[in-house]
């Protein structure tokens, strides 16, 4: 299996696409405005304590406060608050963690107002990014990810992934971690730490004390509501989480991104710089490689899987709601239980990667087309947990109901994402009426030469491919004409996302030029 990473940069956001086998499984998008990413420390304020919800509300500057339970707190709780404290007060204290005498755990089972109170100055991490009306969910408990380790302070318990299976390798890495480790650090060891040597741990796990030492170093100079350590830009937190030995490409279309991409990778996987590359072609990157399309046919609410079947699917604030219908199959298979199991295996596999593609969380109730058979039933089952096992956030899957009804749990951090696949037209906007096509191309001209008048340099005329090979067609084509009767540099970029009648101007820097 082939892995790839296409990333293209614009100047409002950061999308990723993550393929396996050509195909998209899951699609990452980052707004260069986006704050409160999960992962990201904060040196906040207590805004109130309610005690019927064993919770507080917690001021990290976004519009709404944030949400933090009890449960969240951590049991070294008081030890972090009191060495917080000092740090705070007195800078010499702020990196001597390994010498601090840890408090007693809280009460597992205490009171919010025990341990809180407005006002008060902690430092808590994003554990779930703001979502719909809520605003972020909180954690006390500060846990610092690695490429192989995970850092805990104000622990001293050392835990192994469940995914290393072997004895020998959880005893070995165990003991490794426990003879480098300094005092009051914990350490959740990966499952990509599976046969590390030990000086490639030891060097991963000093650069995150280190990264610890510097936030606590930082908190002094702060006034909170404000940022003490931000996550890895979304390209290096992927890349930290799903980079192994079977990527084959990671395809980068701005440069600074493009050298930051390998810079971390040599630091992390040496033998695998070779893999980033720079794609400075004129066609969309997404274009290229054949993303968009891909998008547009995998997003929206219904969605059509092989030989006619296919999934609606409803998103409301409560759960998800996926529908398994088999469309035009039910002609193809010699009776209705071999149809329903064809159409069901079909759907659970695209209903797993639907679940990575747009990131939807919470509760998920999928209505498979009824089944009589008790091993057709539980076969299902087991298919839909082997093609959830490539999925690397948290879930829970229970057999089907009686009514034919399968519920999935699955970790919800952040927004699902939603991408609108119907389209306004650009020509009508929506009136359904539209100028004479015949006269498009002079409509065209008529912008390009406004376009040539107020801007200088070299004009790319962005529209859709069908329109693009017009322009191009023959020995003195439209395009040809154009450059030599306003003398200036143009280029046609074929964009397939577009409709039929849309275009739109760039310049050489790849920036929108506006009437």
């Amino acid at each position: 299996m082939s892995n790839e990473l296409i990333i293209n940069v614009s100047n409002r956001d950061i999308s990723i696409a993550y393929t396996e086998d050509k195909k998209l499984v899951e699609l990452h998008k980052e707004k260069s405005s986006d704050k409160f990413t999960v992962g990201d420390i904060y040196l906040a304020k207590v805004k109130k304590v309610m005690n019927g919800l064993n919770a507080a509300f917690v001021d990290v500057g976004y519009k709404k406060d944030a949400f933090l339970h009890y449960f969240d707190l951590g049991p070294q709780f008081n030890s972090q608050q009191k060495f917080i404290s000092q740090s705070l007060i007195n800078k010499q204290q702020t990196d001597k963690l390994q010498n601090f005498k840890l408090q007693k755990d809280i009460n597992k089972y205490g009171k919010i107002s025990e341990v809180l109170k407005g006002g008060q100055i902690i430092l808590v991490q994003i554990a779930k990014e703001p979502i719909s009306t809520k605003g972020p969910r909180l954690s006390s408990e500060i846990s610092i990810a690695g490429r192989n380790l995970v850092l805990i302070p104000f622990s001293n318990t050392v835990s192994i992934s469940k995914k290393i299976i072997s004895d020998e390798e959880r005893k070995r890495l165990k003991r490794l971690i426990q003879s480098i480790k300094p005092n009051n650090f914990g350490v959740i060891v990966r499952t990509v730490a599976k046969n590390r040597r030990v000086a490639v741990l030891d060097e991963e796990l000093r650069a995150l004390i280190y990264k610890w030492e510097k936030t606590i170093e930082k908190l002094s100079g702060l006034e909170p509501p404000s940022v003490a350590m931000d996550e890895l830009n979304k390209p290096a937190a992927l890349l930290r989480d799903i980079l192994s030995s079977s990527f084959t490409d990671i395809h980068i279309d701005n440069e600074a991104i493009y050298n930051q991409v390998k810079s971390y990778i040599a630091g992390i996987f040496p033998d695998k710089e070779k893999i980033v590359k720079f794609y400075n072609k004129r066609t969309p990157i997404f274009d290229h490689f054949g993303i968009s399309k891909q998008i547009k046919a995998a997003f929206g609410k219904t969605v059509t899987i092989q030989s006619g079947a296919y999934l609606i699917i409803e998103e409301t604030e409560a759960l998800t709601v996926i529908d398994v219908n088999s469309g035009n199959r039910s002609k193809k298979a010699s009776d209705q239980e071999t149809n329903a199991v064809e159409v069901n295996l079909i759907s659970a596999k695209e209903i797993a990667r639907q679940l990575r593609l747009r990131d939807i969380g919470g509760i998920i109730v999928v209505d498979f087309i009824d089944m009589h058979s008790f091993d057709n039933r539980k076969k299902l089952y087991q298919y839909m947990k082997e093609c959830m096992n490539a999925d690397r956030t948290k879930h829970s899957i229970l057999p089907l109901s009686k009514f034919g009804l399968m519920q999935i749990t699955r970790q919800r951090v952040r927004p699902a994402t939603d991408i609108e696949t119907k389209e306004t037209c650009p020509t009508c906007e929506g009136t359904g009426d539209i100028t004479p096509s015949i006269l498009f191309i002079d409509e065209v001209e008529n912008h390009l030469q406004y376009m040539i008048e107020k801007y200088d340099g070299r004009i790319d005329l962005h529209i859709h491919p069908y329109i693009a090979g017009y322009l191009k067609q023959g020995f003195f084509s439209k395009l040809k004409k154009w450059q030599l009767k306003y003398k200036r540099k143009i280029n046609i970029v074929p964009v397939i996302t577009y409709s039929f009648l849309e275009y739109k101007f760039y310049n050489k820097n790849g920036d929108m030029l506006k009437v």
